[in-house]
């Protein structure tokens, strides 16, 4: 079996819990004998002497050219979109999927006109096609949503055009199958698109690389760790993920704990946030409280061993469709404490393997840092919680036999309707 993924943004110094995901998946699937091709937009400078963990999972990268199908935007927003995967289109795209004569699945991790295009190539062949929701369609919380809107405004959009030659809006309504890692965007789907084939699959975690131990390669990394009560938020560096919240409590959090220290680990994919962050820090005279990491690869041992040095892995998301994190936290021996969006709700159960609390009322994420860094028998009960959680349910090696049954479901569906036409 040769799978074909799409991604609209792949950037190995710019990793993500997307990327995370579809690592694993690309790297179980090649245990269960399944090879996979990624098409990706081609990096607008090349990330020199930066490792291609996809490669590295025996995958076959593949960059095609892309453009904003926009006129009259800012330079600088122009690269905003190219950097976050905004709706691009692309030319090579078809070519290079068309010329690929072994695809026996086009699976597309994009919507809009990216995945219109594996859409359109996937009919030609008359192969299945699949698609995966990483970032939410219909479970957004309002703000994200308008923040959506606004991001796609200005400018005059001349790939319209293009996404109705493609039906890029029809790419759920058309899909062969809808993967999704969250129950609750399952749920939402079936009732926009009741005739659909739509699978809950979960990401997996590969538990045994988090449980080897790499503390020293973090204090050797981060010295300034050191003696402080460690509070560990991994994510790029942008609104959606909502580490200025975090800034925010810090005053207050240190009132009550002087060690402590908060730890963003991330890339900045939003260079106008990550300068409203450095300012709020420079501000609140948190110079010594509040670090910045910047990016490290997957599976760094200076990411999981800052993982096994902290008290507590934070994730403040104003949304997230799964929580990827959260496993890895329990995984590496690591107390979480998140907000309630749909994934964390799915993973977390309160004050068992873990801590939720509203965005709206700080006093509940103090609560549960207060209860995390002063009950250490706590602390030590939820991680177990976790930890068993992990092992029973999310290993990634079972996990991506499901998807391969799936493709083998569906390219056994697209026969039986070849051969009784």
């Amino acid at each position: 079996m040769h799978v074909a993924h799409l991604l609209r943004k792949y950037n190995p110094s710019e990793w993500g819990g997307t990327e995370t995901a579809i690592r694993q998946l690309c790297d179980g699937l090649r245990h269960h004998g399944v090879g996979s091709v990624v098409h990706c937009p081609r990096l607008m400078t090349e990330a020199s002497g930066v490792a291609d963990p996809l490669v590295d999972a025996g995958c076959v990268v593949k960059r095609f050219k892309t453009c904003v199908p926009v006129w009259g935007i800012a330079p600088e927003r122009r690269r905003q979109m190219i950097s976050v995967g905004g709706n691009l289109m692309s030319f090579d795209l078809f070519g290079a999927l068309w010329k690929d004569r072994e695809i026996s699945v086009v699976h597309s991790h994009a919507l809009g006109r990216l995945g219109g295009i594996g859409m359109t190539v996937a009919r030609r062949k008359k192969v299945p096609f699949v698609v995966t929701i990483h970032g939410g369609v219909y479970d957004l919380p309002p703000e994200v949503k308008r923040g959506l809107n606004e991001h796609e405004g200005g400018g005059w959009e001349w790939g319209k055009l293009f996404g109705l030659i493609l039906r890029s809006r029809r790419v759920l309504m058309d899909a062969d199958a809808i993967v999704t890692c969250n129950p609750r965007e399952a749920e939402l789907i079936r009732q926009h698109h009741p005739d659909r084939h739509v699978m809950v699959q979960p990401h997996g975690v590969p538990a045994k690389l988090y449980q080897q131990d790499r503390r020293a390669a973090a204090r050797e990394a981060f010295p300034w760790i050191e003696g402080r009560q460690v509070l560990l938020s991994v994510g790029r560096i942008d609104p959606v993920k909502n580490q200025r919240w975090l800034i925010e409590q810090m005053p207050g959090l240190l009132q009550r704990n002087p060690r402590a220290m908060l730890v963003l680990a991330g890339p900045c994919t939003d260079e106008a946030y990550g300068k409203a962050v450095e300012q709020m820090i420079e501000r609140l005279g948190l110079g010594a409280s509040v670090r910045l990491t910047g990016k490290l690869p997957p599976g760094d041992p200076r990411l999981i061993g800052l993982m096994q040095e902290s008290q507590a892995v934070l994730l403040p998301s104003l949304s997230e469709t799964f929580g990827l994190v959260l496993l890895e936290a329990w995984a590496a021996g690591t107390a979480v404490i998140s907000s309630r969006t749909s994934g964390a709700k799915a993973l977390v159960e309160q004050g068992e393997n873990g801590w939720l609390f509203d965005l709206e009322r700080p006093e509940e994420f103090h609560a549960g840092v207060q209860q995390t860094l002063g009950n250490p028998d706590w602390r030590t009960r939820s991680i177990a919680a976790g930890t068993r959680r992990v092992v029973s349910e999310y290993d990634a090696t079972v996990l991506t036999a499901r998807m391969k049954q799936l493709y083998e479901h569906l390219i056994d569906e697209k026969h039986a309707l070849r051969y009784s036409a």
